[in-house]
């Protein structure tokens, strides 16, 4: 379970009983998640409207930017591996 996913999880919980609406949700979930995955969600051509939306969203983002450092780092592995051998 990624990062992002676990941060859903304990904010679906702590709003569970509250009696924010919708937008309220949404502005809450953007003022306590990463700034970083914030920033890049607001960017895109479509930014995401609903609190579901944004718990999709940033939970596929950090699963891809997870898996683009990942790639990064077996790439240079592999590479600082050739050069010393």
């Amino acid at each position: 379970m990624g990062i992002m996913e676990e941060f859903v999880q304990k904010f679906r919980r702590a709003i569970k009983e509250s009696k924010y609406e919708e937008r309220a949700l949404v502005e809450e979930f953007k003022r306590k998640m990463n700034r970083m995955t914030r920033k890049k969600l607001i960017e895109v051509e479509r930014s995401p409207k609903s609190i579901e939306q944004w718990y999709k969203h940033a939970t596929n983002l950090d699963r891809y930017l997870r898996k683009s450092r990942r790639k990064k780092e077996r790439l240079r592995n592999k590479k600082e591996g050739r050069t010393q051998g």
